[in-house]
């Protein structure tokens, strides 16, 4: 069984997102720590929520589009390539409006988040800022799912890979000048991801996409397979950053710091579960019958449990480390242990979530999950977190996370019984 699993596509391609996604951790990882470092545990926290902010507008203003472009995409590449265009064109014209009203949204209201919502005037700045970088995520991220969808998969990580290397390059040369602060730290943040779009233009099909007619016509089509997704990945948008937010109302811009480095030294987990992803979402989408399906689901499973393990053996590395690279956040130990035992409950969910979304093309499951999970982060959150503080946000995530595995795993074993 170990030798068929070797030799199967999935293998090689999950490799080459796997590998791509360990060293665009790292970046990743490295251009938090030199910020964190830097700008010290109050200015990180400022970034903090406008870094938040500015990732949760852009997964609502998407509107479920990267998920139904991989999957109308994937389906008529082969068999009508000329759809497949017309699907690529809409997404780009969804987003293009997406980010015109986001920015005037974000940019008029900037002051009044900054001074009755988060009371911190020094926001309205950086707000404004994320009020333009909604736009870099929104492009970037269809340049991905466009390549996600063609499976280029090695492609996919060398764009990612160029433009966090960029972004660490710059941070360390505003570093060396002694002229770092949020606001230029936000705009690095910010200019990346347009450059990245741009430099996959050159790779995708841009002219035949430009070209083709009639996209609107499959406007129907879309919006009922992503207006569900759009309704879902909002509210899982929403929850899954409710606890900075919480924290950001209930305790010091310290803590919000503290907690800040601990959420983005996971950050590798949800993008190891993105990289997966890549080779996932189109694979469930192609299926014909259940029994595919599960020899498919069966395999990826298999992988996932192997990395797992592989993520718990890392803790202990991680707890020497972090009071050495950041001395400044020693109280973040704790709730990156937790927030990492979380992320490894939502990499273990993997087929569960794409089996249902992608194969079954049912995203509305996904609705009920959100608002439990919105539920529990806002509800148990709000008592935890002036219990506890930052491990209390921490633990709340944690039990959130198990919550989202456990309902669509119900789900999906009815669903398969019903199907026999």
């Amino acid at each position: 069984m170990f030798d068929r699993i070797l030799k199967t596509a999935t293998l090689r391609q999950s490799t080459v997102t796997l590998i791509g996604t360990i060293i665009n951790g790292i970046l990743g990882a490295l251009f938090y720590v030199v910020l964190a470092r830097l700008l010290g545990p109050a200015n990180f926290g400022l970034l903090t929520i406008a870094l938040t902010t500015l990732v949760l507008i852009a997964d609502v203003a998407d509107i479920g589009t990267n998920t139904g472009l991989v999957r109308f995409v994937s389906s008529n590449l082969k068999t009508n390539s000329e759809k497949a265009y017309q699907f690529l064109k809409l997404s780009l014209e969804i987003k293009l409006v997406a980010w015109v009203l986001s920015f005037l949204i974000i940019f008029l209201l900037a002051p009044l988040l900054a001074t009755q919502v988060f009371h911190k005037e020094e926001l309205i700045l950086p707000l404004r800022l994320v009020a333009f970088g909604i736009g870099g995520a929104l492009f970037f991220s269809f340049a991905t799912s466009v390549l996600q969808a063609y499976q280029k998969y090695f492609l996919w990580s060398l764009i990612n890979i160029l433009t966090n290397s960029l972004r660490l390059i710059l941070i360390f040369i505003l570093g060396y000048l002694l002229v770092l602060n949020v606001e230029n730290s936000l705009i690095i943040y910010i200019l990346l991801p347009f450059f990245g779009f741009f430099i996959t233009l050159f790779i995708l099909p841009i002219k035949k996409i430009l070209t083709s007619r009639n996209e609107l016509n499959l406007s129907s089509e879309f919006f009922k397979y992503n207006i569900p997704v759009a309704i879902f990945a909002a509210i899982a948008a929403f929850s899954g950053r409710l606890d900075i937010y919480l924290n950001a109302a209930l305790l010091s811009t310290k803590d919000v710091g503290i907690y800040g480095v601990a959420t983005q030294l996971v950050q590798v987990m949800p993008q190891l579960v993105s990289a997966l992803g890549l080779v996932s979402a189109p694979k469930f989408a192609s299926f014909q019958n259940n029994k595919d399906m599960l020899v498919y689901f069966k395999k990826l499973q298999l992988l996932v449990v192997g990395l797992s393990i592989a993520g718990i053996l890392m803790i202990p590395i991680a707890i020497y480390l972090i009071p050495i690279i950041l001395p400044q956040y020693q109280e973040a130990i704790m709730p990156f242990i937790i927030l990492f035992i979380a992320m490894l409950v939502f990499l273990f969910s993997i087929p569960v979530h794409h089996s249902v979304i992608f194969y079954f093309g049912r995203p509305d499951v996904f609705i009920w999950v959100s608002i439990g999970h919105l539920l529990i982060i806002g509800g148990l959150g709000y008592f935890m977190i002036q219990s506890f503080g930052v491990v209390g946000a921490s633990l709340t995530v944690l039990i959130g996370m198990i919550f989202n595995f456990l309902y669509p795993s119900i789900w999906l074993l009815f669903r398969l019984r019903k199907s026999k």
